[in-house]
């Protein structure tokens, strides 16, 4: 089977593990650089290019789009689709995970449990936005942000206001997000592939930070999810079209509540945690669809 893997460097962890696994379980990979990609378009033959030479008899991609490229990344995605090539992660499915508010709105309406959102325009809205979610402390978010990055938790009223302010003069999009103190600066990552979770770790934040990302300093530690968080966890993953995905979800008296749905999360700090070969895990779920893709096609020739 020839695998690409959708990277913008070979030398990336996650992408460096992927290759691994693919090689060990005797597949043909490359890393191909999504930014340096190119399609064309015409009737009948969808191509993506790489200066002058065509990209084809690939059976499966496995994209690793940056934030920062998802546009672009999203139009390569979906030309390797047309060409009937197998993706975990749709052009779709993409873009939706990118778009915190969109995100939201489709979770909410899938009926899986999210921190009560709010959203607006205006900035003669902040005080209806500060009740809505049960007043301070809050979370603020930017809709761009990555890796904690862009999240600020006001402590107080005061504090809310300015920095709602401030954001609204800069013509930045946010959300305002009700802070869930019983999760203790805290949440909860599921690695989800092909609708089963196959591995979860608690994600700490340091001494006096809130946020719990790994790349803010956050420990994570393997744990067993409970059935109600894996049932959450796959759900999320599934509304979104996710067929690998990392779930993060903040631990409340009401049920885990999801915060986010991350379409390339990811290896290191969950295998380090749980010392699961996931990347390995992810080659086999490509296997098994290229294979049952196969299958359908010999039996519609047989019929």
């Amino acid at each position: 089977m020839k695998i690409a893997i959708l990277s913008r460097k070979a030398s990336l962890h996650s992408t460096k593990r992927l290759v691994e696994a693919a090689k060990q379980r005797g597949h043909e990979v490359s890393v191909i650089n999504h930014c340096k990609c190119y399609v064309v378009m015409e009737r009948d033959n969808p191509s993506v290019f790489i200066g002058d030479h065509s990209l084809e008899g690939i059976d499966a991609i496995i994209p690793r789009i940056g934030a920062s490229v998802t546009f672009y990344g999203s139009a390569i995605i979906r030309q390797f689709e047309m060409q009937k090539v197998f993706t975990p992660v749709s052009s779709l499915a993409l873009i939706r995970s990118r778009d915190k508010l969109r995100s939201l709105q489709i979770l909410s309406k899938a009926g899986v449990g999210i921190p009560k959102t709010a959203f607006a325009n205006y900035p003669s809205d902040i005080d209806y936005l500060i009740k809505q979610v049960g007043g301070t402390p809050l979370i603020i978010k930017l809709l761009e942000g990555t890796q904690g990055l862009g999240v600020v938790l006001a402590d107080n009223e005061t504090a809310a206001k300015s920095v709602l302010e401030a954001f609204y003069n800069l013509n930045a999009n946010i959300l305002v997000q009700e802070f869930v103190k019983e999760a203790n600066g805290s949440d909860i990552r599921a690695f989800v592939v092909g609708g089963k979770v196959v591995g979860a770790m608690k994600r700490q934040g340091k001494t006096g930070e809130f946020r719990s990302n790994l790349h803010r300093g956050g420990v994570g530690t393997a744990i067993e999810l409970t059935p109600e968080e894996q049932e959450v966890a796959i759900q999320a993953a599934k509304s979104l079209g996710l067929g690998i995905a990392g779930v993060d979800m903040l631990p409340s008296t009401r049920g885990p509540l999801v915060i986010e749905v991350n379409s390339s999360p990811g290896l290191e700090g969950i295998e380090k945690a749980t010392k699961q070969d996931i990347a390995s895990i992810i080659i086999q779920y490509i296997e098994e669809n290229i294979n049952n893709t196969q299958e359908q096609k010999k039996d519609k020739v047989g019929a």
